[in-house]
Parts: C-alpha cells; sequence; structure tokens
C-alpha cells in the first residue's frame, strides 16, 4: 500500500464522509421513528393482530392502545447506534474507495459496499440487538396485560442493555441474528451501487451542474426501494431473531437459525408472511433513506467549503 492511499484512508476526506452519513441518518430517523416502529410490529406481532390495517391505522391504534409515546420508545438508543453505524459504515466504503483509486464502476461499488456492510455488522450488531428489544417493550407489555406473556426488559438504555445481555446470555446473544445481517449487507450494497451509479450519471460531464437536494432525495429513495424489496425476507427473521426468538404464533426451536425460520415462516404463512411488514417498511426506510443521503451530501459539501475556505483539505471526491 502506497503512502499516499494510506494519507487518503486517513484524511479529512473520509472523516467527512462519516460525519456527513452518521449526522445525515439521525436527521432522517428522528423524521420518520413513528413508521420504524410500525414496522418492527408488523414483523413480530402475530400475523392476525393487525391483519389488512394500513399503516397510518396502526399508528393510531398504537396511539389509542399505548399512548403516543410508544411511537417513539427505543428512540435514543436507536439514534445511538444508527451513529455509530452508519459512521463505520460510511468511513468503510469511502476509505476502501481511496484505497481502490482509478475509475468508478458498478460492480466495485457492490464489493466495496459489501466489505464495508461486513466490517458495520461485527462491531455494531450489539448495539442493534438492544435498540431492538427496547422498540419491542411495548409488545411485551401488551402480552402480560393480556395474559399471553411477555416480559419487563431488565435496562432502559444502550450500555444498560449491552451489560445486561452480555451477563445473562453471553456473547452469543449480544450477536443474535448476526448471520442474516451479514447476508443483508447486500442491502446497502445494493442502495450503494445504485446511487453512486445514478449519481454518477447525473453529474458526468464537463458542463453538469451539482445535482439539486431533491435530486439527492429522488435518486436516495430509488437505491432503497430497490435494496429492500430484494432483500426483505431476510431483514424480517433478522428482526425476529434479534428480538430474542419469542414469537409464540410460530412455536419456534430455541436454536432456530437463519434458513430454519425462512422454511418455517414459508409454511405456516405462505410468501405473504416473508413479505409482512413490506408497505411499512418500504415507506419507512425509502423515506428515510432519501433524507439521509440529501443531509448527507448537502452536510458534506458544507463542511468540505468550510475546511477548504480555511485551507484545510483539498476538496472531497465524491
Amino acid at each position: 500500500m502506497s503512502q499516499s492511499k494510506l494519507k487518503q484512508v486517513f484524511s479529512y476526506q473520509s472523516w467527512v464522509h462519516a460525519v456527513s452519513g452518521s449526522a445525515g441518518s439521525v436527521i432522517a430517523m428522528s423524521a420518520f421513528y413513528p413508521l420504524d416502529t410500525v414496522r418492527s410490529r408488523l414483523q413480530l406481532e402475530e400475523p392476525e393482530r393487525r391483519k389488512a390495517l394500513s399503516t397510518w391505522r396502526i399508528l393510531r391504534n398504537l396511539i389509542d392502545e399505548e399512548g403516543f409515546e410508544t411511537l417513539y420508545r427505543g428512540l435514543v438508543p436507536v439514534l445511538e447506534s444508527l451513529c455509530i453505524s452508519n459512521f463505520v459504515y460510511f468511513y468503510t466504503f469511502h476509505s476502501l474507495k481511496a484505497l481502490r483509486g482509478g475509475g468508478q464502476s458498478a460492480l466495485g461499488d457492490l464489493l466495496l459496499g459489501s466489505l464495508a456492510g461486513v466490517v458495520n455488522v461485527l462491531t455494531t450488531t450489539p448495539c442493534w440487538v438492544v435498540n431492538t428489544r427496547l422498540k419491542m417493550k411495548g409488545l411485551g407489555q401488551h402480552a402480560k396485560r393480556n395474559g399471553s406473556g411477555g416480559t419487563d426488559l431488565q435496562y432502559d438504555g444502550l450500555l444498560d442493555g449491552l451489560q445486561y445481555i452480555a451477563r445473562t446470555e453471553g456473547v452469543r446473544g449480544l450477536w443474535a441474528g448476526a448471520i442474516p445481517s451479514l447476508m443483508l449487507v447486500i442491502n446497502p450494497a445494493i442502495q450503494f451501487m445504485v446511487y453512486e451509479a445514478l449519481k454518477r450519471r447525473l453529474t458526468s460531464g464537463a458542463t453538469s451542474r451539482t445535482p439539486s437536494a431533491i435530486t439527492f432525495f429522488s435518486i436516495g429513495a430509488i437505491a432503497k426501494m430497490i435494496a429492500t424489496v430484494l432483500t426483505y425476507p431476510l431483514q424480517l427473521v433478522q428482526t425476529k431473531l434479534r428480538h430474542g426468538n419469542t414469537d409464540r404464533n410460530l412455536n419456534l426451536p430455541p436454536d432456530v437459525d437463519t434458513v430454519q425460520m425462512l422454511l418455517i415462516i414459508l409454511k405456516r404463512q405462505g410468501v405473504a408472511g416473508l413479505f409482512r411488514g413490506l408497505e411499512a417498511k418500504l415507506l419507512q426506510t425509502v423515506l428515510t433513506a432519501a433524507l439521509m443521503f440529501m443531509a448527507y451530501e448537502k452536510i458534506a459539501r458544507f463542511v468540505t467549503s468550510l475546511l477548504l475556505s480555511k485551507g484545510g483539505v483539498t476538496a472531497v471526491r465524491h
């Protein structure tokens, strides 16, 4: 590895991308978090419980049954995890691009996105295990009120949750759902491949202008929609495994793995079961990703211009 490439990896360029992506994701998730709550409930509750209800009806039901605060339950640890996760992903992705050098291609972006996703999963899965359970705290309380089980969590924050799960379930509990998460690195990889390809097309040519905010929003939405539809069944399994494998409706064995989970859902609920909650997921994830990319691009350009005005760094390469 040449010294110049090594400097690019540890340069302000990678740092600007990481901070901008992290900040953009926090802004976007804060705006659309209730939709993520709906998505999680649809993936984890019994299919009959909210059958045939639209996303907006489910939002109203949750407010009526559990109060408005349930829509934002677990928000703080989610934002903490998202901040860490996107910092790791954006930093790794753009550092790998700097190491690769040369021309850019869709296949190259897919490979680098997958590698960045593996690094991200291996370092941040415990955070997502904790916040998935915190977000589903209301599900356990509802189950107890109706005499169908459910347990009260013994923690309320990210750090407490990490310590509690490590103490009671061991390392395996902290990395629950890691296997489907590793499979799902293809999701952000596809998302970044499509996004970068669309952005290159829009910015190619000597006379091309910097795309507008709404353009970044649109191509971010398109990229995430494609990635989500292609990988949704694995996302469903990932959520169930992170939650602790407590779906009474499926009556799952305690040591169920990813493939078994997929087959059980397919057998007992059909193909529709593999896509349960997709409407809410698409609504939430597409809007969140679109806003995240728009904020990311604007923040990155603002920070870069600020640093350039002070002579701190050379131009950040997109």
